[in-house]
């Protein structure tokens, strides 16, 4: 079964509960092992975490999950933007998938709701697809 990680970025405590209990179940369903789940503060500390996980050799890939609603400002949009460039990055340094569960940016806090589940499901799903892909 392969093994895999979760970084939670635990800014909006509620909503990351609900999304780590969809991933959980998901991952079960697609005989995925989680082997470690990591909290962050919030999303911009995403990519240290990922990081340090696939310097590990059991972790064969890392799924990040997230909500960064809209604010005021474009604060939003520079930290789902970064988070998502650096996770994109360290996927092809360490060659291993890294799945962006992250919600946002530009989406109100309704929006996230709907979206908690879906987001979750997919990014296990994903990744169980790019693990059994043979390149």
């Amino acid at each position: 079964m392969p093994k895999i990680a979760i970084v939670l970025a635990d800014y909006r405590a509620k909503m990351a509960e609900k999304m780590l209990s969809y991933a959980k179940k998901k991952a079960k369903e697609c005989s995925l092992e989680i082997a470690t789940i990591v909290r962050v503060p919030g999303a911009f500390e995403i990519p240290l975490a990922v990081k340090r996980l696939l310097e590990k050799k059991e972790i064969e890939a890392v799924v990040c999950l997230a909500v960064v609603l809209r604010g005021g400002t474009d604060h939003d949009k520079i930290v789902a933007g970064n988070a998502a460039r650096k996770i994109a990055d360290l996927s092809i340094e360490f060659n291993k998938p890294v799945l962006s569960g992250i919600i946002g940016p530009r989406v109100s806090k309704k929006q996230a709701l709907k979206r908690l589940q879906s987001y979750s499901e997919h990014a296990i799903e994903a990744t169980a697809r790019m693990l059994s892909l043979k390149l």
